[in-house]
């Protein structure tokens, strides 16, 4: 049985609900099936996600069908990101680290607003940067 393997992007989301969902990039699936994951947090969703493909890929060799296997990059919606990390991550430190006002970082948590491309570009590279930093702590003992 011949596989290819695709490079595909999965979504993770919080719905309004407050449960977390990851999907297929509807625009860029090529692959001859689709599914999606849910769970309360993002985890399970993942989780969920990644369970859901390996039932589809164990359906199509019962049934003798092609698969195409893939490896997904999956990504986080601004709102899910902020949302799921705000027990870590408070508005006020999210403020110093990004540059962007509580204000406006709290209506991208709730879903009211969503922020336009570079906005997400500066949150994404402000959060690697502090992500680069803490990773070069080393304390004494």
């Amino acid at each position: 049985m011949e596989t290819n393997k695709l490079k595909v992007k999965a979504f993770i989301e919080r719905g309004f609900n407050g449960k977390y969902g990851v999907y297929l990039d509807h625009n860029e699936n090529r692959l001859n099936y689709g599914f999606f994951g849910e769970g309360n947090t993002a985890e399970e969703a993942v989780d969920d996600f990644y369970g859901c493909y390996e039932d589809m890929k164990k359906s199509f060799q019962e049934d003798g069908e092609s698969f195409m296997e893939a490896d997904f990059d999956i990504q986080y919606d601004v709102s899910s990101f902020l949302n799921y990390y705000s027990k870590i991550l408070t508005l006020s430190g999210l403020e110093k680290v990004t540059g962007i006002n509580q204000r406006q970082l709290g209506h991208y948590v709730q879903g009211r607003t969503q922020p336009r491309p570079e906005t997400v570009r500066k949150i994404e590279m402000s959060l690697h940067a502090l992500s680069v930093e803490l990773g070069q702590v080393r304390f004494c003992v």
